[in-house]
């Protein structure tokens, strides 16, 4: 045990350079993330504002129970776990596709130029960009509802329509963030040796072969860590883009834990249940990381921890 601890002792102080440029991340990390842990007895406890977060009377798993028994229950967990299920089946592979493309592209100047515009509309806010689809989808005056027109088809209310609300989300989530996405993958790619793709030239292989037996495997450690690290938030769907894009036509599909947790908390003050409905929804969160991490473990012993 002490021969342990100088070793540790010996670690740090060869390395205290590292430690102090990581401790401010550990300090922010610390105040804004387990700090206000501390308020996760508020779903197990009547909350009253004037008593404070232990004043309330403790009541157990009363939300929980409130919350699993309700009526929207069953709605909630199907479209918050399918959105989510969605945008990562969906979504996840084009970054690792674009990056791919990007990294057989060896003329410089046009690289640069397809990177910088793919990751452009990261920087779009979202308000902005609910409000682009809003004007570009109108059946009215948007662009899709021209061109619907000029066809001699009828003009589709298509955020108004519950069957397409999902793909709308999806389809705009990956043209905002796939470029961004990409460049953990780009980075991976410009870490291989080159000497892999010399000996494949020397062998006889093609660009198409290399990219099979280098570029991609290459990659798998990086898309697995990213996968399980996405499956630990597969019932994390972003509030404000589905509530920016909530209307009473599309509710039916659109109303997802987060933002009915806003509604039941903020606009109702039902502070206690909508605090177990979100930390009810970590909770599922949590299971899914371990076993997803579990099962990588046992097939690809590549894991988190």
């Amino acid at each position: 045990m002490y021969t342990h601890y100088k070793k540790v002792i010996k670690h740090i102080k060869d390395y205290y350079q590292l430690y102090i440029m990581v401790l401010p991340a550990v300090i922010v990390i610390f105040l804004f993330n387990y700090i206000p842990m501390y308020g996760v007895q508020i779903a197990f406890r009547e909350f009253d504002p004037a008593r404070g977060l232990t004043g309330g009377d403790f009541v157990g798993l009363k939300y929980f129970n409130k919350f699993i028994n309700s009526f929207q229950f069953k709605d909630l967990i199907k479209n918050t776990f399918f959105l989510s299920l969605y945008t990562i089946v969906a979504g996840f592979p084009v970054p690792i596709v674009l990056a791919l493309v990007i990294n057989q592209i060896k003329k410089a100047r046009l690289k640069k130029i397809i990177q910088t515009v793919s990751y452009m509309p990261h920087f779009i806010s979202l308000i902005v960009l609910v409000g682009m689809l809003s004007i570009f989808l109108s059946p009215s005056s948007g662009i899709i509802g021209h061109i619907f027109r000029i066809i001699g088809l009828q003009p589709v209310n298509f955020m108004g329509v519950p069957k397409y609300f999902r793909t709308i989300y999806v389809l705009s989530d990956i043209w905002q963030h796939a470029g961004w996405n990409s460049i953990i993958y780009i980075a991976a790619l410009s870490s291989i040796d080159p000497s892999l793709y010399e000996a494949a030239e020397v062998d006889g292989a093609n660009k198409w072969q290399k990219l099979i037996m280098i570029d991609i495997p290459s990659l798998v450690p990086t898309i697995i860590i990213l996968l399980i690290l996405n499956s630990g938030n597969i019932m994390n769907v972003g509030f404000e883009k589905v509530y920016l894009m909530q209307n009473n036509m599309n509710l039916t599909v659109s109303e997802v834990i987060s933002t009915y947790v806003y509604k039941i908390g903020i606009m109702s003050n039902q502070i206690s249940y909508s605090s177990a409905i979100g930390l009810f929804n970590t909770l599922i969160n949590f299971v899914f990381l371990v076993v997803v991490n579990f099962v990588s473990k046992k097939t690809s012993d590549i894991s988190l921890w």
